[in-house]
């Protein structure tokens, strides 16, 4: 008689684009992508759009998932296409509505292969508070896919104390993925991409941890896109700047920022070996998912895990073991065999 497979933990890509049409018709030449308009865009680039469509259609990615030794998508709005801040309140509610919408049908289509995620009018808290209870309640959805500022004001602003009271007492998770750096100068040679948005998730981790919201909640699920961008990697001056300014301090306790290093979950969206190892180092494989930045980003990402030298026990909890404790996912018999080797 043949044992039965041992359970282990299902393979998550924690960092899934999809779109919804008319919501990414509404956005057109009005996000990041085109530098909010300035340079737009009649049709995308020449290679792209057979990948931006897969982002539409539920089984599509499944099947680039299958190929991937990809057990289930962590799926979440791609907002430097179609984020949707640029709209009045109202609007943006709406938009954001069709979005968990979206979300809510590939999820409860295929259950086993997809975790949605919600996307929020943060912009106007209120709006936001009433969609996250809806989201949460009526759809089930247990992920908030955030930005890191929204109307110029980062994620830690007081403003936002409510939404982050509310994703605490839920016991939510929230995964903060920049819609985009608005300043002009960045739009040239894509460094809004490049350059930008690993700024905006220092500027977002830091606005966390010096309102204190990070010390007020130390229970909170906080998933950082790209590996948290150049936050984890320049803590030193941080750290000496509180050292020679403790007032700046004073929401932490006086506390140094690289203290809250580990209250933050990080994908392992970084490109760069040595960095995912200094990361590693720095905040524990305890602390990392896999995100892949599906379809733009890389196309084997358990491969390139390999590469990177992760295995065993580090392999198997980035790989999955880590977003599965995240998001409550209860470890299964494997349909295929999938290796750190």
């Amino acid at each position: 008689m043949t044992a039965p497979a041992e359970a282990r933990a299902p393979v998550i890509d924690f960092h899934v684009h999809m779109l919804e049409p008319e919501v990414f018709r509404a956005s057109t030449n009005k996000t990041v992508f085109t530098g909010f308009g300035a340079n737009p865009m009649p049709a995308p680039r020449p290679g792209a759009a057979g990948m931006m469509q897969r982002m539409f259609d539920a089984e599509a990615v499944i099947a680039d998932l299958d190929a991937r030794g990809i057990d289930v998508g962590v799926i979440s709005s791609s907002t430097v296409l179609q984020g949707t801040s640029w709209a009045d309140p109202a609007s943006d509610a709406a938009l954001c509505r069709r979005c968990n919408e979206q979300a809510v049908d590939w999820q409860s289509r295929y259950p086993a292969r997809f975790v949605g995620s919600m996307v929020l009018p943060l912009q106007a808290p209120g709006l936001a508070l009433a969609e996250l209870r809806r989201a949460a309640d009526e759809d089930g959805l247990r992920v908030v896919n955030a930005a890191s500022s929204y109307a110029g004001a980062y994620l830690g602003d007081a403003r936002f104390d409510a939404f982050w009271a509310e994703v605490a007492r839920r016991g939510l998770v929230v995964w903060i993925h920049p819609e985009g750096v608005r300043d002009p100068w960045f739009q040239d040679y894509a460094l809004w991409n490049s350059l930008g948005q690993s700024i905006e998730e220092a500027k977002v981790m830091a606005s966390l941890i010096y309102s204190g919201v990070m010390a007020r909640y130390p229970e909170l699920k906080v998933v950082i896109a790209h590996g948290g961008g150049y936050f984890p990697h320049y803590l030193g001056r941080m750290d000496r700047n509180t050292a020679n300014r403790p007032d700046t301090a004073r929401n932490i306790g006086g506390r140094r920022p690289s203290e809250f290093l580990r209250a933050f979950h990080y994908d392992a969206c970084v490109y760069d070996p040595a960095v995912l190892m200094v990361l590693i180092e720095r905040v524990g494989a305890d602390r990392l998912v896999m995100g892949s930045d599906y379809p733009v980003g890389e196309a084997d990402p358990l491969g390139w895990l390999r590469a990177c030298g992760v295995a065993g026990d580090d392999w198997q909890a980035i790989a999955g073991g880590n977003a599965a404790r995240l998001l409550g996912l209860a470890a299964a018999a494997p349909t295929t065999t999938i290796s750190s080797q």
